[in-house]
């Protein structure tokens, strides 16, 4: 039996692109958190601090409609508008010489920087993906919602509302390595969920004091901080540094060169502080991809180790 929803009705300042918005929010195709209906809907199952939630949003004709279930739907309703970038402000970035970039700007004002309020929610998630391929990481996160999360509350069949901290601590350590996640990644969360409360309070620091407090934790480097706090805090300017593709990515796009470093990534986006997890989504959206001269990273499977 599902309860009535909460339900709220928001119009947005500016334009709105929903779907590219909240799509780094999305683990993979087959979330069991994150869902794209046929209707266009996107739905998120969250734990917040109020208890679990589920959160449907939909644009029509530029206005949003939002419902949600669960103890947690308040309090996913009213932080609706910062969760969608009404606190992003893309128009501070200068203007961005002729090129693909500028036009990739232009083709799409809706893009903004989303912002969940919600540090661990992104934080297991980017630890899974640390040196693996993304399928081997989405493949752990989706079993361990299966099997530790708990069903979204509302009409979601077959989503999962990831588990609390302690749910995280009692995972066994055999049962990480049956899902394929490695002792030091497995050890990384551990230790990360046991100091839960103090790496939530990042959600609410600038950039600088943030990053500090999220890579105190051993195991948690530059890009696992950043890969989190571009989605907790919305952070404009946190940048993947040790991405396997990155480097390449924006090397190409900004220099013609088919390979970079880590060096040669920071030097390129400099001009761009603050904004240089911005600039990084709109090299996305400019298709500009490197030339690949060798096979693609292969799957490791530490369960036969």
């Amino acid at each position: 039996m599902n309860d009535a929803p909460f339900e709220r009705h928001w119009l947005p300042g500016d334009p709105l692109d929903l779907l590219r918005t909240l799509a780094p929010l999305r683990r993979g195709p087959g979330d069991p958190a994150c869902r794209i209906t046929g209707d266009g809907a996107i739905w998120r199952a969250s734990r917040t601090p109020a208890g679990p939630g589920t959160l449907r949003v939909l644009e029509r004709s530029g206005a949003i409609e939002a419902r949600a279930w669960g103890p947690g739907a308040p309090w996913l309703l009213e932080r609706l508008p910062v969760l969608l970038g009404a606190a992003d402000n893309p128009a501070e970035l200068a203007p961005l010489p002729p090129g693909p970039l500028r036009e990739a700007r232009r083709a799409h004002p809706g893009l903004r920087l989303c912002r969940t309020g919600l540090v661990l929610e992104s934080l297991v998630p980017a630890v899974l993906e640390q040196k693996v391929t993304s399928d081997e990481a989405y493949r752990a996160w989706r079993l361990l919602l299966r099997d530790f999360g708990t069903p979204a509350p509302g009409p979601a069949e077959g989503m999962r509302v990831p588990p609390s901290a302690r749910e995280w601590a009692l995972i066994p350590s055999w049962h990480w390595h049956r899902v394929g996640v490695d002792p030091k990644r497995s050890a990384t969360i551990q230790r990360a969920v046991r100091l839960a409360p103090r790496l939530e309070q990042a959600a609410g620091m600038a950039h600088t004091e943030a990053f500090a407090r999220l890579t105190a934790v051993p195991g948690i480097g530059e890009w696992t901080a950043a890969e989190t706090l571009q989605r907790s805090n919305g952070d404009p300017d946190a940048v993947s540094v040790g991405d396997f593709h990155l480097p390449n990515i924006v090397g190409w796009a900004l220099a013609g060169r088919p390979r970079s470093d880590d060096g040669e990534l920071l030097a390129l986006l400099a001009p761009y502080a603050p904004h240089r997890h911005r600039v990084c989504r709109l090299i996305a959206l400019t298709g500009l991809r490197p030339p690949r001269y060798g096979p693609r990273l292969a799957p490791s499977d530490h369960r036969l180790r």
